[in-house]
């Protein structure tokens, strides 16, 4: 396994000079791994392997809440967050979502798109109310447990 270092037992780090500029108050990009870790090959590389093995466990569970009841997007970010705990990639992609969940919220708070979803949802709304009144026109109005036999 190439970890990066040629020294026996060492991992390689991102640095300030490796062409990652950090914001003010990120963290380093690299491993999380306890320093009696890392300083074992061997060790580290099963702390990585049960590292993955956890988020992988975490983001399954997740993508099978996507189509079920439950908070399934939740579970796959705080898999993703798992695996940024050891793993370079995932802290990247945790830091462009965070990014871009940030850029799309201040969108959905510029006075103009507040008020183009407001004026959109309450035409939504005039047109289902029109559907249903309608449909109580043409058909009238029954609950469906007071369906007399026919």
């Amino acid at each position: 396994m190439n970890t990066g270092s040629s020294k026996p037992g060492e991992v390689a780090m991102a640095t300030d000079d490796s062409g990652t500029r950090e914001a003010p108050g990120e963290r380093a990009l690299g491993s999380r791994a306890p320093e009696f870790v890392k300083a074992r090959r061997l060790l580290h590389v099963s702390w990585q392997v049960g590292v993955f093995l956890v988020g992988l466990a975490v983001v399954g569970t997740g993508i099978v809440l996507l189509p079920l009841p439950g908070p399934g997007w939740v579970i796959i970010f705080g898999g993703m967050a798992i695996w940024a705990t050891e793993f370079v990639w995932a802290q990247l992609v945790l830091r462009w979502t965070k990014r871009k969940v940030t850029e799309a919220a201040q969108r959905a708070l510029d006075p103009k798109v507040r008020r183009r979803n407001i004026v959109l949802t309450s035409i939504g709304c005039v047109i289902v109310a029109a559907i249903a009144g309608f449909y109580v026109w043409k058909f009238g109005f029954m609950m469906p447990w007071k369906i007399k036999d026919q």
